[in-house]
This record gives C-alpha cells, sequence and structure tokens, in this order.
C-alpha cells in the first residue's frame, strides 16, 4: 500500500479558490469540508438569530456577519469558518482585511463563536477550542444537536448536548447542557435559551 499525501493549501490559495465558498475551510493547510446538512444550517440559523435578536434588544454595537473567516495569526495555512460570530464593530477598524474582506486575523473584535456539531466534530471539540483559546475568544459554544461527539466530550449516553466554553486565564472552562436545561452566557447573560428552542 503507497501513501498518497494530501495536496495542501497556503491561506492565499485557499482565499482565492475557496474564500467565497462556505462548504470549506483550511485547517494546517488541508481542505476540510464542513459538510452541512439541512438540519445543521437550519440549527445555525436558529442560533445565529436568537443570538442578533438580544443584540439588537441590548443595543450592543456588535454584528453577526453571514460569512465570515478567521486567520489565526499563528498558523499560515489556516482558515476557520464559524457556523456564527459575533464581532465588535468598533474593534473592527483594526482589522486590515475587513474592508476588503470578511477576514479577521486577531480575536479582538471576536465576542462570541458558535460551531454546530457535523460528522466533523473532532474539529470543534479538539482543534478549534485551542484555536479560539489562543485568539482569547471570551465564549465558544458547541451546538452538538444530534448527539455526535464523542462521550469524552459529551458524556455516556450520548446525547444532544450544548457546551458553552469561557475563557478562563488560557483555557476554556466547560459547562453542559441537555434538554431541558437554559444555557448561562457571560458574554450574554439575559439571552433565554435552550437547546429544545433550536434543534
Amino acid at each position: 500500500m503507497t501513501y498518497t499525501p494530501t495536496k495542501t493549501l497556503s491561506f492565499e490559495a485557499f482565499i482565492a479558490q475557496y474564500g467565497d465558498d462556505a462548504h470549506y475551510e483550511l485547517i494546517d493547510g488541508e481542505l476540510r469540508s464542513l459538510e452541512p446538512t439541512g438540519p445543521h444550517e437550519s440549527v445555525a440559523g436558529k442560533v445565529a438569530g436568537y443570538i442578533y435578536a438580544e443584540i439588537l434588544r441590548q443595543q450592543f454595537a456588535w454584528t453577526v456577519p453571514k460569512t465570515c473567516l478567521i486567520k489565526p495569526p499563528a498558523t499560515a495555512a489556516t482558515a476557520l469558518r464559524p457556523d456564527v460570530i459575533v464581532l465588535e464593530e468598533a474593534a473592527l477598524k483594526s482589522e486590515p482585511l475587513w474592508q476588503r474582506e470578511p477576514i479577521i486575523t486577531s480575536g479582538i473584535p471576536i465576542r462570541l463563536v458558535v460551531e454546530v456539531v457535523s460528522t466533523n466534530w473532532q474539529d470543534d471539540y479538539a482543534r478549534k477550542i485551542e484555536e479560539y483559546a489562543f485568539l482569547k475568544v471570551p465564549e465558544y459554544w458547541i451546538v452538538d444537536f444530534a448527539g455526535l461527539g464523542g462521550t469524552a466530550f459529551i458524556g455516556k449516553p450520548k446525547q444532544p448536548t450544548f457546551t458553552v466554553c469561557q475563557l478562563r486565564g488560557e483555557e476554556y472552562e466547560r459547562t453542559l447542557y441537555r434538554s431541558g436545561d437554559e444555557i448561562a452566557s457571560q458574554v450574554l447573560p439575559e439571552l433565554s435559551l435552550m437547546l429544545d428552542n433550536i434543534a
């Protein structure tokens, strides 16, 4: 058996070929299909709706862009495409690429990131949690509406789980919520949201 290494892409090549295609992101030069399904997109849309309604109610000067890429500064060939991202509008002035393309290069404007779990759940629970912590994103939500994640992350027996990760120093403290539990967010402390509302 012969091993053929996967062709790697640079960040620039990824942007040129897939920058406008919401179905792909880049991790360490490897093209990743986000494999969105109808239920996945529905859950992501509902989460974004709840968040945006709370932002409007609280009159925060934040935005929830339809599409956005994150280029972590410590990795040359990574472009993350979160399902939902909340950005502080005033801090976008310091983003060098934002005026030309929806790309964030630091964690400064990011208030909250949400990933809706699909079959590539390992990225959401492992790799991305490290990247978002490194960027100092205050809060990261992992919405595992189908209970796909490993038991080390969502427990046994596997069941739909909403994980809220809050930054404590350099690492996230994780709190798991199940059906019937109202989530607690430090970024949106008055938000009323349960897994049942979106799945």
